[in-house]
């Protein structure tokens, strides 16, 4: 007689930043999952730096957000400029406590330490080095099919979460559309000693040539965000130091630097989210322009409402098609909102006819009273609500 696969309320696909969080959601209100990932071991490298305060304040409900402000670097001020000339200061300390920063942190981290809290909840959750090669669903289950261990496995589901990605998988198997558009906006970034005064702060260079964003990292390192004209492929050393050069004469001559990279822009939203026993969130469901460090966050609040819907289902004895019917529409806002605000940060690092009108633009923004607006903006509040 054959082996019965095992039966989880949900198989989660990925175990990257979204699907670790989402797994530590689901443990917190007792529903049973698995996490498949076919990498073995966290994904190297810095990526994403930026988590929100209204990321960090999910963290507290899961009592794990002193594990982050621990290890990560708490910008309170964004300074603005044109060219090298000071336009104001943009102070996240008016916004809400306890969490009145930005935490910057590297995603590699930011993965290991939620990995290692799920761990704590649940040893055996995660299957690393297990690769999905198909899912089937019906009216009762969906079934995912793998090879794990140099075997070829099955675990019965009665739903699958899709957190593997912007080339998802899961997103393909379900014949979802990925529907949007590249921007011809394009960047390089490097990590490198900081030998700047700015500290603790981010500071942002509205540029004739282009922007320039400038971030602090762990262990005395920045991270420099530079615009360019194309899209360079292999970014060297160079490229940035000598953007960095002309445009706001800063030397970085003598910093070593640990990551070199270059990147395109995109939105991209998956039609549906949701289809039957098939659920997508995290860069599966959404990609958004990285200039403002959204999209991380964005694929948080995503899995955070996600596992309150599944709470109401499992545990509360609801109807799944209205409550998951209600996530996705509700975070399809969520979304386009994002989509929006990651724009208006585009916007203005472009260049522009007359900067002299973009300043004192940006110059207002920096001022009572609408400085309270734009530093909720830029720490992602009212995402749900605020088209702008």
């Amino acid at each position: 007689m054959s082996k019965c696969p095992p039966k989880y309320q949900l198989a989660i696909v990925g175990a990257g930043a979204v699907g670790l969080f989402l797994g530590i959601c689901l443990e917190q209100v007792g529903i049973s999952c698995v996490i498949l990932e076919k990498r073995e071991e966290v994904r190297k490298g810095s990526r994403s730096l930026g988590i929100h305060p209204t990321s960090l304040e999910l963290f507290a409900k899961l009592n794990i957000a002193d594990n982050f402000t621990q290890q990560g670097i708490k910008i309170t001020n964004g300074h603005a400029f044109s060219n090298t000339k000071k336009l104001g200061t943009l102070s996240f300390e008016q916004c809400t406590k306890p969490f009145n920063f930005i935490l910057a942190l590297p995603q590699e981290r930011t993965e290991k330490i939620l990995q290692d809290e799920l761990n704590k909840r649940n040893p055996n959750i995660i299957k690393r080095g297990a690769k999905v090669s198909s899912i089937t669903q019906n009216k009762q289950q969906a079934i995912v099919s793998f090879h794990y261990r140099g075997k070829q496995q099955k675990v019965n589901a009665d739903y699958v979460i899709g957190c593997d990605g912007k080339n998802s998988m899961v997103r393909q198997q379900m014949d979802s559309s990925f529907d949007g558009r590249s921007y011809p906006d394009t960047y390089i970034m490097g990590d490198f000693d900081d030998n700047t005064e700015f500290g603790t702060d981010a500071a942002i260079f509205l540029c004739d040539e282009g922007l320039i964003e400038s971030f602090p990292l762990p262990k005395q390192k920045r991270r420099w965000v530079i615009k360019t004209d194309q899209y360079i492929k292999n970014p060297n050393r160079a490229d940035i130091l000598d953007r960095l050069q002309n445009r706001i004469a800063h030397s970085l001559a003598g910093a070593t630097h640990s990551m070199l990279s270059s990147f395109g822009v995109q939105k991209l939203v998956a039609h549906p989210m949701v289809d039957n026993r098939i659920i997508l969130v995290g860069d599966s469901a959404h990609v958004v322009s990285p200039i403002g460090g959204q999209g991380m966050n964005l694929g948080w609040l995503g899995a955070w409402k996600l596992a309150e819907s599944f709470h109401h289902i499992f545990n509360k004895g609801e109807k799944a098609d209205a409550n998951l019917k209600d996530f996705e529409n509700e975070h399809t806002v969520t979304t386009r909102n994002c989509m929006r605000r990651a724009e208006l940060n585009m916007r203005l690092g472009r260049r522009v006819a007359f900067p002299s009108a973009r300043n004192l633009v940006v110059k207002a923004m920096l001022q009572k009273p609408i400085s309270k607006l734009m530093a909720k903006l830029f720490t992602m509040r009212g995402i749900d609500r605020w088209i702008i």
